[in-house]
């Protein structure tokens, strides 16, 4: 069993980089309120197709905590109950969390596929936490880094359901993705930590760790900075403005968040820099390089050509895989 445990380890990275593409092509199509209760999706654990699946049907079987769409307001079933040819009040509640009572299949099936892959990414990360006991003892950190790797997965749901709840809150929507990031983190440093002694040793430099420290900050500040702009932009584009109009007169967040970009490249270009001229050996610090002309790139045509499709969700992706490959590159520039 314990040869399982680092492919498994990455198979769960893998999975929790799915759920954050998954969650940037929610936010791209609008599809947030696709499920708009949790865990089920419109009282279901496979969503309906059709909006007739969600009217009230006589002589229906309906279970507790169906869910059913009448007079633009959710109702939910109070019981398992046979419907009569007429519609009885009593065998319903209305949904008090919120009064978004729209059915949009797309919608609705991407945030599922959301949700699902979240529930597999947690899976994995249980497996992985069970797999950490074959390395008690020799290495009781597998298992606490597991351990909390869980919980915050745990978290992380609960936060899921909170969005929803809170029809989509900017805040609360900043500190999922920051959560992500950091489950993100913990996975990366429990394959670090468990394969270390294997990993080629890099050659110390100070003053590279500390820049790639500022660098992961910075990375950080900027996906922050980025979320609140894709915020305004998804309240500008419930107005019906046509796309070339959605950053005519944008927040002051937008300029910040477009001159700190350049603050980000100059980091890692000087980390590049570094580790050429010192010949420090950090190879992925090639990938970052890579990722940041991508992410630089779509930012770039989603301002001047108006937000092809894509392209926001391809911009998010980046910027969690930046993070991802800086901070590996932090654990690798450790003093050995």
């Amino acid at each position: 069993m314990k040869t399982y445990f680092l492919p498994i380890a990455k198979i769960a990275l893998v999975l929790v980089y799915l759920v954050i593409f998954a969650g940037a092509l929610v936010r791209m199509t609008g599809s947030g309120m696709g499920c708009p209760d949790w865990p089920k999706c419109f009282g279901y654990y496979i969503p309906p197709t059709n909006e007739k699946e969600l009217e009230f049907i006589p002589n229906r079987n309906y279970v507790s905590g169906q869910v059913i769409i009448k007079n633009k307001g959710l109702l939910v079933a109070k019981t398992d109950f046979i419907a009569t040819e007429t519609f009885n009040k009593k065998n319903w509640e209305a949904y008090t969390k919120h009064d978004y009572a729209i059915f949009n299949p797309l919608h609705t099936w991407i945030e599922y596929i959301n949700r699902l892959l979240g529930a597999l990414a947690g899976i994995a990360c249980f497996a992985v936490f069970i797999l950490a006991f074959w390395h008690w003892k020799n290495n009781k950190k597998l298992a606490i880094y597991a351990f909390i790797i869980c919980i915050l997965m745990g978290f992380q749901a609960w936060l899921g359901k909170t969005v929803v709840d809170s029809l989509l809150s900017p805040v609360k929507i900043t500190t999922h993705m920051l959560v992500a990031f950091l489950i993100v983190a913990l996975q990366l440093y429990l394959i670090y930590y468990f394969q270390k002694k294997k990993v080629l040793r890099k050659i110390y430099n100070s003053k590279f760790r500390l820049v790639i420290i500022f660098g992961v900050i910075l990375t950080i500040i900027q996906v922050v900075l980025g979320t609140s702009v894709r915020e305004y932009v998804d309240t500008i584009s419930e107005t019906g403005l046509p796309k070339e109009n959605w950053l005519q007169n944008p927040e002051i967040t937008f300029y910040i968040h477009r001159s700190f970009s350049i603050l980000v490249t100059l980091t890692n270009l000087y980390l590049f820099y570094l580790n050429r001229k010192l010949t420090l050996g950090f190879r992925k610090i090639n990938w970052v390089m890579a990722i940041l002309v991508l992410e630089i790139i779509s930012g770039i045509i989603m301002y001047y050509f108006y937000f092809p499709f894509s392209t926001q969700t391809i911009h998010i992706v980046m910027a969690s895989l930046l993070f991802g490959f800086q901070f590996y590159l932090l654990l690798e520039s450790k003093k050995q």
